[in-house]
């Protein structure tokens, strides 16, 4: 499709946002329901959505160390199993829930024809449970991202909202998934303007973060009602407190540039290696198994929990893992480990079209990297920036996702420490210029169009077996004609 010349663009930009003032005056109530109904959906389907993949990973790490069963068994029945059901659910109820779920959102916006709706929204939940909860190394924030616009679009077309205020709801709604996820309102906001709408008029940014904050308040509130347990900042005694994940020792000093640039420099190469990996394996996978997404995802199960089997207790629990890389707990050789077994097996995990996201993995990445460098650095000069962890994790993510901006409050968010905003800033940027030198595109830019016609496939396959509607015949009269 051609690109529009710069005055049809100009005049679409006013005419959009002519029609959603005209809609904020004329049916301000409407707005208001969308916004309302938009947050509040993306923080229970995100809540639910973590919740869920807590759960079945509590019970899986509770049959290896307190029933004892051994892991040979256990992460490869259940990898194959967890992969099974989530790929039958994905390819018989709602093939568009499958994969990162960013990119049908991209997708949408960018005026391509995208199943959406809460039918979606649902077999993604459920199907993105099983499948991370089982074992495949993937997280929540892309699916959340999916979920969060697949509301947003249900709730405008409930409300009859013009088709330019929708859009601007479907992106509110994926950045309101991640706000909720990572209880990072900002940078669910920064991402949905930078990444999904490359748009800064005043009205739509009113409206993406008036949801975005609705839906982490309202992940908070829900939290304290006891539907997320340990979750949210709202206490009964002082009401909305500042959590922090991490409270790392903080400290930039002018030399920690230079050494932030390079670890931006290093991880942006790296970055850009991770993003071919991936969609060498994706179409590997497209190439051998075609639309059989059920096979596929069974022998990913399968090899993926083979793998982990192999592998150190350490490995049985990303999110232990994270967190002795995020507190610098973790030696040199664990962090090393930690990457390349992460690379390879989350790589895998998103070419087999699992429903999962790479924002959690990437952080995991980034952080094992920075810490890794900085022990290095430390040995050889003596010196390490303190924020080397935090940096390189929100340099990873700048590097797949080409969004500095986003992966900067992202990574902020997990220890909303101010002064730690400045290094990873520097950081994301040097990793961002130097991917884009070997490719302008994000990893999400250049998997749209693979998973999209997968998936479309699946869809037209899966309608041809649909009966469709054969409406009643009215009832006849004695004389045989209708009455």
């Amino acid at each position: 499709m051609p690109s529009l010349s710069e005055p049809k663009q100009h005049r679409h930009h006013l005419g959009s946002s002519r029609s959603i003032r005209n809609l904020l005056e004329r049916r301000w109530l409407v707005v208001v329901l969308a916004l309302a109904l938009t947050g509040l959906g993306a923080a229970i389907t995100g809540l639910l959505f973590t919740g869920g993949i807590n759960l079945l990973r509590d019970w899986r790490l509770n049959l290896l160390d307190e029933h004892q069963l051994p892991a040979w068994v256990v992460l490869p029945a259940l990898g194959s199993f967890g992969g099974f059901l989530s790929g039958w659910l994905v390819t018989n109820l709602a093939p568009a829930a499958g994969g990162a779920g960013i990119t049908h959102i991209m997708g949408f916006l960018r005026h391509k024809t995208v199943p959406m709706g809460l039918r979606v929204g649902l077999v993604k939940l459920v199907a993105g449970i099983i499948a991370i909860g089982s074992g495949f190394p993937l997280g929540p924030e892309g699916p959340a991202v999916q979920m969060g616009g697949s509301v947003a679009w249900q709730m405008s077309r409930w409300l009859r909202a013009p088709v330019a205020f929708r859009r601007v709801i479907v992106a509110a709604g994926g950045g309101a998934g991640i706000a909720a996820v990572f209880s990072a309102p900002i940078g669910g906001f920064i991402y949905a303007i930078e990444e999904l709408l490359h748009s800064a008029r005043p009205v739509v940014l009113l409206l993406v973060i008036i949801t975005t904050f609705s839906a982490d308040t309202l992940a908070d509130v829900l939290g304290f009602l006891g539907l997320n347990p340990g979750g949210g900042g709202l206490t009964s005694a002082s009401g909305f407190q500042l959590e922090r994940e991490y409270t790392p020792l903080v400290k930039f000093l002018p030399i920690d540039l230079v050494y932030l640039i390079a670890l931006g420099a290093v991880v942006g190469v790296l970055a850009e290696l991770y993003c071919r990996y991936v969609l060498t394996m994706q179409r590997k996978g497209n190439h051998w198994f075609g639309d059989r997404l059920i096979l596929r995802m069974t022998i990913c199960g399968l090899v993926l929990g083979c793998v982990y089997a192999a592998l150190p207790d350490a490995f049985h629990n990303p999110s232990e893992l994270k967190h002795q890389i995020a507190d610098g707990k973790a030696d040199i050789g664990l962090a090393l480990a930690s990457f390349v077994v992460l690379f390879f097996s989350t790589g895998l995990a998103a070419g087999s079209g699992a429903p999962g996201g790479l924002f959690m993995p990437m952080l995991t990445l980034g952080g094992a990297i920075g810490l890794a460098c900085g022990i290095w650095v430390e040995a050889l000069t003596g010196h390490v920036p303190t924020t080397y962890v935090f940096a390189g994790m929100g340099a990873f993510v700048a590097g797949c996702s080409r969004t500095p901006i986003s992966a900067m409050f992202l990574a902020f968010a997990l220890t909303k420490d101010l002064l730690i905003l400045k290094p990873i800033l520097v950081a994301c940027l040097m990793s961002f210029v130097v991917a884009r030198l070997f490719n302008p595109h994000s990893i999400y830019e250049r998997q749209m169009g693979m998973e999209l016609n997968s998936e479309g496939r699946m869809e037209q396959r899966l309608n041809r077996h649909r009966r469709p509607f054969t409406p009643p015949q009215p009832p006849q009269n004695p004389t045989g004609e209708s009455s």
